[in-house]
């Protein structure tokens, strides 16, 4: 049984099989010929496959900017890393956190079919951290058994609709068209750097208009301009810890320059893929959703990976980047002279969740919008993280943590709850929240019909 249990999780964890499977159901439902149903099953798994490796090359070339940064400037503290707290947490909670995945997938779908957050949240990586945290902090608080299972994967199929129906405003800017949601945990960053763009971004232009003087034409190719930022700052990091160090640690005795010039460049390349990849799965994934849909969860919408705005402002996603990971050492500087625990700034995470708030704080605030709510992304997943270790239970010992920032809103409010309410308060709240949503899509519903 735990055999076939993981075998299930790990397709579902998948995103291009995930994915897939949805784009097969729904091209089927459609009643598409053979060629297409296959045609558009195998170009949605490539298009999850090339976004993927995107993003294998990106953390390949930011992984050693970490490394280099703690190096140069002597810190040490604890780095957030999804994937690290969850291969160290899969040991102990790994049954929990099958179980709430798979019958948390299901739990988005009824939320999805009856309520008025019509999102069904794809992004399968990021749903098997949430459900592993949940089942981390449920099980740390006395859950067990078929209550464990009811209420995480009641809160985590609540938590896959609300975050992407949070974001979708900020989407419709960002897309200009209503077909698409966003399925990434970090929304609560995003969402802040939107609402920062609003307030601060009036009559600042758009990341992507760029007024160049004719010889520096070149920069306005995003991979051109990603390449060049991002040698600066290795150069910088390479030089300011040491050819020795570079060239043990990383390099395997290749010159330290050079090899900081081709991890630049690879960087980029990593864009560069990661955008293809988008763009294929754009194209397929929409049409072959409105079958799934139709049948399933009348007006739904795919909840997609971050990666997904990436190509409606490349710039703002270097800007983004730079400005989260600058938030990332102001809030370091600031927990230091707090004297609390040292939030390291992982490059990975302010890559992703800092560029992808870049975006939207771009649609909303321009380049002001975009550095500003980038920066103020940075801090918060940087202060998440310390009021998120004390609810882990032996996890909080732990030289990781979770690092994007819903995993510290959901995770620290799932936590106090537990320190204040019994058991069956918590229980009986989110069942309650869940009955609620129905009966407001059962009432508003009515009123609609009488209003026609």
């Amino acid at each position: 049984m735990d055999s076939f249990l993981f075998f299930i999780l790990d397709i579902l964890k998948v995103p291009a099989v995930l994915v897939g499977v949805i784009a097969l159901v729904g091209l089927i439902t459609q009643k598409k010929s053979f060629s297409d149903v296959v045609k558009g099953t195998v170009k949605t798994i490539l298009g999850f496959l090339v976004l993927g490796g995107g993003a294998g090359i990106l953390m390949g070339a930011l992984d050693p900017l970490g490394g280099m940064f703690e190096h140069a400037f002597n810190v040490q503290g604890i780095i957030p890393n999804n994937e690290a707290i969850v291969s160290m947490a899969v040991e102990q909670y790994g049954t929990a956190t099958a179980l709430i995945m798979a019958f948390g997938m299901v739990a988005n779908i009824l939320v999805a079919r009856f309520t008025r957050m019509k999102y069904i949240f794809l992004t399968g990586h990021h749903t098997f951290y949430m459900a592993c945290m949940i089942g981390i902090i449920l099980t740390v608080v006395g859950f067990e058994g078929v209550q464990l299972v009811v209420v995480g994967s009641l809160t985590l199929g609540l938590v896959m609709a609300f975050f992407p129906a949070l974001a979708h405003y900020y989407m419709r800017k960002i897309t200009g068209s209503n077909d698409v949601g966003f399925g990434h945990f970090g929304t609560l960053g995003y969402v802040l750097s939107g609402v920062i763009g609003q307030a601060v971004g009036k009559g600042s232009k758009s990341t992507e208009e760029m007024n160049l003087p004719k010889n520096l034409s070149f920069l306005r190719d995003s991979s051109i301009s990603i390449s060049l930022t991002m040698m600066i700052i290795y150069f910088i990091l390479a030089i300011a810890s040491g050819n020795e160090y570079v060239e043990q640690t990383f390099s395997g005795g290749q010159n330290y320059l050079v090899y900081s010039l081709i991890q630049a460049i690879t960087f980029a390349a990593g864009v560069f893929v990661i955008l293809q990849g988008v763009r294929l799965i754009l194209a397929e994934i929409v049409p072959a959703f409105t079958g799934f849909s139709e049948k399933l969860v009348p007006d739904a919408k795919p909840a997609l990976d971050c990666p997904i705005v990436f190509p409606y402002a490349p710039n703002a996603v270097l800007i983004g980047f730079l400005s989260s990971f600058v938030g990332g050492i102001v809030g370091l500087a600031l927990l230091s002279k707090l004297s609390w625990v040292l939030i390291l700034p992982g490059v990975v995470p302010h890559f992703f969740c800092g560029a992808t708030a870049g975006v939207f704080g771009n649609a909303t605030g321009g380049r002001r919008g975009a550095v500003l709510g980038a920066f103020a992304n940075g801090l918060l997943i940087t202060f998440l993280p310390v009021f998120l270790l004390p609810v882990l239970g032996s996890l909080g010992f732990a030289n990781t943590t979770f690092s994007d920032a819903d995993f510290g809103g959901i995770g620290i409010l799932l936590g106090y709850m537990a320190q204040y309410f019994s058991k069956e308060m918590i229980t009986t709240v989110i069942v309650g929240i869940f009955a609620l949503l129905i009966i407001h899509n059962y009432v508003a519903k009515k009123t609609e019909k009488k209003g026609e």
